[in-house]
């Protein structure tokens, strides 16, 4: 990824300052004492694990929480913001982690709601589409068309349209909390470049990753937290990924991946495999094998048919063509209850849209997909759900203030250990899991990892999916990469690299793949 940071200005005032911050919801502190400030000009990153506040934090600053103590600062002058529209009339909009677009409305309806564009009395639909199609060309989401219902978008295309939302209102300072979460490296990089330029218009701009190379590109300081507390603000230039890493979780992760024996599958049997699997719209072809034991990793570019192609198999949306077998046999999932009744789960890319039910409790998400379990007839044993919850706070390290919170009130990392400990109550013999840790630190990606690892040496059966050519590479036996609905290559041992895989994921010569490489 190309260096993208630029010295911040000490001797500028700031714009905003955060100044000894705290934040309580009943008797649980989440916050304590944060102290920042931010400049005109200049990108300061805010890092910590899942749960260390950030989120919090960004939420009191744009004006969506109150403070429970401390105060915030807009220059020099201190302000008690009264909600998310004062703080855009100030000139501090957040881009949220969370999607917060209506599905059913257009592209253009959704960057303009609120602020829609009018001739006379009529709505200025023309205006609008030019606008959106502008604002997301900034993005480099040029592909986006402007009149798509956004339920037909992907995560990441809906994302880059949050964010070019939120920058058509008047900003002095703008917060990312997770922008790229969702993102291709081609889009981050575009995004980055965005973000570059509006630090040289002179707005301040406060970013929210776990994608800690990023923030060596784009900050120019760094303020960690780390259990809702300030750890320490330090120039980036003085840093690098691995010293941030630390400074987060509080130990040393040099050691992300587990050791795995990646010859102990090859003469493994066959127990799930496809062949000329078709989904409308998506897949066409597309044949593989999954062997006992083994990690199976899917690598390509967003749209490449991934994510539907093992939506199709496992009987989340019509195949059109091609055979399933399961051990030989042949196999047709008419649904996801289907697929699971045989003993392969699904973990979605979406976890809060499609894998768990926020408004709901730990306890209920946990036992959902495996109630039979849990019932005697008729009747819910709550003191059953309890032990298994125990059991999978303890075994997936779900850490949480209380049993008593909703899923949405999780952070991210733990939501993705929620996920994983439901399913897993099914005691599935395959595992497909969908961007495993989009969004996590670092601290939980390595347990997330572990625990994939672990799967696979119980003798089940895992396929990842992810956009991080790092994490297949570290994790995965085998890469099958697909390209434009089929599958493209395989890469295996040494031919296991970025290079090949950005070959195969976009048909580019070896000379092109390198340089691709080099950029990133």
């Amino acid at each position: 990824m190309s260096a993208l940071a630029v010295p911040s200005e000490r001797g500028a005032a700031p714009f905003l300052s955060v100044e000894g911050v705290s934040k309580s919801f009943g008797p649980v502190q989440v916050l304590k004492d944060i102290r920042l400030d931010l400049l005109p000009g200049e990108v300061h990153a805010v890092i910590g694990e899942n749960g260390a506040g950030k989120s919090t934090l960004m939420k009191i600053i744009a004006g969506h929480l109150q403070p429970t103590g401390g105060t915030l600062g807009i220059e020099g002058q201190h302000v008690r913001l009264s909600g998310p529209q004062e703080a855009e009339e100030r000139g501090i909009v957040l881009v949220h982690q969370e999607i917060l677009l209506a599905p059913d409305l257009s592209v253009a309806a959704n960057i303009h709601l609120g602020r829609e564009r009018t001739r006379g009395i009529a709505l200025d639909d023309r205006g609008m589409n030019a606008s959106a199609g502008e604002a997301l060309a900034r993005l480099g989401a040029e592909t986006i068309d402007p009149k798509t219902p956004v339920n037909r978008l992907s995560i990441a295309q809906r994302q880059l349209v949050q964010i070019a939302r939120a920058l058509l209102v008047p900003h002095r300072a703008v917060i990312f909390d997770e922008p790229t979460a969702s993102l291709t490296p081609h889009e981050t990089e575009a995004l980055l470049r965005i973000i570059a330029s509006i630090r040289e218009r002179g707005v301040a701009v406060l970013y929210i990753s776990h994608r800690l190379p990023e923030v060596k590109a784009i900050a120019s300081r760094v303020t960690v937290l780390r259990d809702g507390q300030h750890v320490t603000t330090q120039g980036v230039a003085g840093l690098e990924p691995a010293d941030m890493a630390r400074l987060m979780v509080g130990r040393d992760v040099s050691k992300l991946y587990p050791d795995r024996d990646n010859a102990s599958t090859r003469g493994a049997a066959a127990v799930l495999a496809a062949t000329n699997v078709a989904v409308p719209g998506f897949v066409r072809e597309a044949s593989f094998e999954l062997r006992r034991g083994e990690i199976l990793g899917f690598a390509g570019l967003v749209g490449a048919g991934r994510t539907e192609l093992m939506e199709g198999i496992l009987g989340l949306r019509p195949m059109s063509g091609g055979s399933v077998t399961l051990d030989g046999k042949p196999v047709r999932f008419r649904d996801a209850r289907d697929s699971m009744d045989a003993g392969i789960v699904y973990l979605s890319e979406d976890r809060k849209g499609k894998g768990l039910l926020l408004d709901q409790s730990l306890r209920t998400n946990l036992t959902l997909a495996a109630l039979s379990r849990f019932t005697d007839g008729p009747l819910l044993k709550p003191a059953r759900e309890e032990e298994a919850l125990t059991g999978a706070v303890r075994d997936f390290d779900i850490r949480t203030r209380r049993r008593d919170l909703l899923a949405g009130q999780l952070s991210g990392g733990n939501q993705q250990k929620l996920l994983i400990a439901k399913m897993m109550l099914l005691e599935p013999r395959i595992v497909v899991i969908d961007e495993p840790t989009r969004g996590i630190d670092i601290g939980t990606k390595e347990q997330i990892y572990r625990t994939i690892a672990d799967l696979a040496a119980e003798g089940r059966s895992v396929i990842v999916i992810s956009s991080e050519m790092p994490e297949l590479i570290g994790l995965c036996d085998r890469i099958l990469v697909m390209r434009e609905g089929t599958i493209a290559g395989e890469v295996t041992g040494e031919a296991m690299n970025e290079r090949r895989i950005v070959m195969l994921a976009t048909g580019s010569s070896e000379k092109e793949a390198a340089l691709a490489v080099e950029t990133e």
